[in-house]
């Protein structure tokens, strides 16, 4: 009978760390190193394994069972090992469907380490860092813009960033719809709903009944938040918008109709905004070809800051800048 792995999607092994009741005295990494020819993965993706479970997949469904057995190997022995599968692999009776070749690096972890310890408060901190081990020896360390992840045959490099954070402005059908898919993505939320209930419409989010620019200031706006304004036609709207403009987030959205584009943005020319911030604006929000219903304008939105996002942070890791200033007209554009 085959058993759903529903920790399959998980990206950032923090993630399932921080779900455990604890951290767990030892567990293994098994990161994808090496890739000759096409795979379901890239070089950098990582598996979580622990003596009960293991989390995240490196390709396609055809090796994770095998990776976690040879992870509590690691575990037992204390030692890492370097897995071939596919193309130049002893194990013939293991096939990968793409026909390429792909090495693992398995390693057991204590969780008193130190580097472990930095990795976690960086998420904590919302700032990258740069993850180095050879499998034995781990390092971490903030960086400003994330490198490219590598191997050179003995030590890998692995980019860790931030969640994407969606902060969320508005309190309609579409913006929790929006909340809902941002949160199964594993993105942090904030939702601003001025003048709203007292209570959020669900736990695990950062909430705010203030106005937007109030708001966003306590948020803390990064590098790796995006804003989208889905209320209507509110008398602040443009004084958030102006703020969310003038931060460092990667994606600045505004629902609206096309018609009345041209108005909204002398408006925001009145508040200050500068052309070269107006052109970082998208509006109307969300990617082309969708319906107006709450869900399609949600699926919408979320499929536009992804797509924006991960443009974004191709772009620095490539040119070693900050991501901020980085993004390609190609996944501005409108």
């Amino acid at each position: 009978m085959t058993r759903w792995r529903l920790a399959a999607p998980i990206e950032d092994i923090r993630e399932a760390l921080l779900a455990l009741p604890a951290l767990p005295p030892r567990f293994a990494i098994a990161t994808l190193v090496e890739v000759d020819g096409s795979a379901p993965r890239e070089v950098g993706a990582q598996m979580l394994i622990t003596e009960e479970a293991h989390w995240g997949f490196l390709s396609g469904g055809c090796i994770e069972e095998d990776v976690a057995r040879h992870a509590r190997a690691a575990m037992a022995l204390g030692k890492p090992r370097l897995l071939r599968y596919g193309e130049g692999s002893p194990w013939i009776d293991i096939r990968l469907a793409c026909g390429s070749g792909i090495s693992v690096l398995v390693e057991p972890v204590a969780g008193d380490e130190a580097a472990l310890a930095t990795l976690i408060a960086a998420r904590a901190a919302r700032q990258a860092l740069v993850w180095c081990s050879d499998g034995h020896t781990r390092t971490a360390a903030p960086c400003a813009a994330p490198p490219p992840d590598g191997w050179d045959g003995a030590r890998y490099t692995r980019a860790f960033l931030p969640p994407l954070r969606l902060v969320l402005v508005g309190d309609d059908g579409a913006t929790l719809a929006a909340l809902g898919l941002a949160r199964e993505l594993g993105w942090e939320v904030a939702l601003i709903a001025p003048g709203g209930p007292a209570e959020p419409p669900c736990p695990g989010i950062s909430y705010h009944t203030g106005a937007p620019a109030a708001a966003l200031d306590a948020i803390g706006i990064d590098r790796w938040s995006a804003i989208a304004v889905l209320t209507h036609d509110r008398e602040d709207d443009e004084r958030g918008l102006a703020a969310a403009l003038a931060s460092e987030a990667c994606y600045v959205g505004a629902i609206g109709a096309r018609a009345r584009l041209a108005a909204r943005l002398e408006r925001l020319r009145g508040h200050g905004v500068s052309a070269a911030a107006l052109a970082r604006l998208h509006a109307p929000i969300g990617l082309q070809g969708f319906g107006k219903g709450p869900r399609a304008v949600a699926l919408s939105l979320v499929a536009e800051v992804a797509q924006v996002f991960h443009a974004a942070v191709s772009a620095a890791r490539s040119a070693g800048v900050s991501m901020s200033s980085s993004a390609p007209r190609s996944a501005v554009s409108r």
